[in-house]
């Protein structure tokens, strides 16, 4: 066996149909008297919900968090913080609602307890996002990791079939980009072939029957464990390009990660045949794991192509510039050309071949 490096990061998680009843113990265990909860506009119900069940310690709602989390708002929440005396923030929704709870941490160290909506896996990683100048910029810090997560299936029972397609694909990606990762290590490529297994079997189950929590629930479970692949492995071409398309260009996050993953993995696939097979493997492939992730999506009724999230076939010069820029380590060496080509597909939303 190879030598590695294996770091386990600190958290507590909850799960289970209903556990959203122990938020106020979990607050207690944080040692919290006052936090503010976040949200998305469309989820304000839901954070009223939840400042509801937090009664007294509840310091008030703040619920503007949007996509990719622009710095005024990053800026605006934490201001809102420090004026109400925070000294936790509860974020109840998906990834934007996450990164923003984590925009705060950043600077202020508060505790986040996340209570996910969506199969995003950002709540279990140390790893920020803010967009400034029309350039979404990453990082990885400890503060930002939510000290607790709460998993309640039944939350995401309301979530559209479309949006939990998605946002499934897009822990997918996490998990298996997170294979072939720099610093890859036997655990995580565990944990991360068991997400994809999740995940890949759930899928077709919410798609049959949306209401029904045995497969909200396999699903959750595996967007824990894709987003704890993330959290532990380093980042390579998929995230390069998902950051730049979302952040310069403003498209969806998890219909860009839906769209893009499988021609990563094509443009990845023969310099990382070894770890890719446990993706192979969980997703039941018969050809390429590159087209079996495109074929779920496909199945399952995703847009395949980024000119249908309002790209421009005019920006995929620029786009491919800017991640040919500063690339992120990856198996394969990056070249211009060969990205150029990768985007193209993507935006016409062929098959891998």
């Amino acid at each position: 066996m190879d030598a590695f490096v294996y770091n386990a990061q600190p958290g507590r998680v909850v799960f289970g149909a209903g556990s959203l009843i122990h938020l106020g113990r979990e607050i207690e265990f944080l040692g919290a008297q006052r936090a503010l909860v976040l949200s998305t506009p469309e989820q304000r119900a839901s954070a009223e919900s939840v400042a509801a069940l937090l009664g007294s310690r509840c310091a008030g709602i703040f619920d503007r968090a949007v996509m990719h989390v622009p710095i005024e708002t990053a800026r605006e929440a934490r201001a809102v913080a420090t004026s109400l005396g925070a000294d936790c923030a509860v974020t109840i929704g998906g990834g934007s609602t996450t990164g923003l709870g984590k925009a705060i941490a950043l600077e202020s160290s508060l505790p986040i307890l996340a209570i996910p909506t969506t199969y995003a896996g950002s709540e279990v990683t140390p790893i920020y996002g803010i967009t400034e100048g029309g350039f979404k910029k990453t990082g990885r810090d400890a503060r930002v990791l939510p000290r607790t997560v709460i998993y309640d299936p039944e939350l995401t029972l309301q979530l559209p079939v479309a949006m939990s397609l998605t946002s499934a694909m897009n822990a997918l990606a996490h998990a298996v980009e997170g294979l072939y990762a720099q610093d890859c290590n036997p655990i995580m490529s565990m944990v991360a072939e068991e997400g994809i297994r999740a995940i890949a079997n759930g899928l077709p189950r919410i798609y049959a029957a949306p209401r029904e929590i045995a497969g909200r629930s396999e699903c959750l479970y595996g967007a824990w464990l894709c987003g704890s692949a993330l959290g532990n492995v380093g980042m390579a071409l998929h995230h390069k390009l998902c950051h730049t398309l979302g952040g310069t260009f403003n498209l969806p996050h998890a219909e860009t990660h839906t769209i893009v993953l499988p021609h990563a993995i094509a443009y990845n696939e023969a310099a990382a045949a070894g770890a890719l097979e446990r993706a192979r493997r969980a997703l039941g492939a018969t050809g390429t794991v590159a087209q079996a992730l495109y074929d779920l999506a496909r199945r399952h009724g995703a847009a395949m192509a980024l000119r249908d999230l309002g790209m421009s076939e005019a920006d995929l010069d620029r786009a491919a510039d800017i991640a040919v820029t500063s690339p992120y380590w990856n198996p394969r060496p990056i070249e211009r050309t060969a990205i150029r080509a990768l985007l193209d597909a993507a935006f016409h939303g062929r098959r891998p071949d």
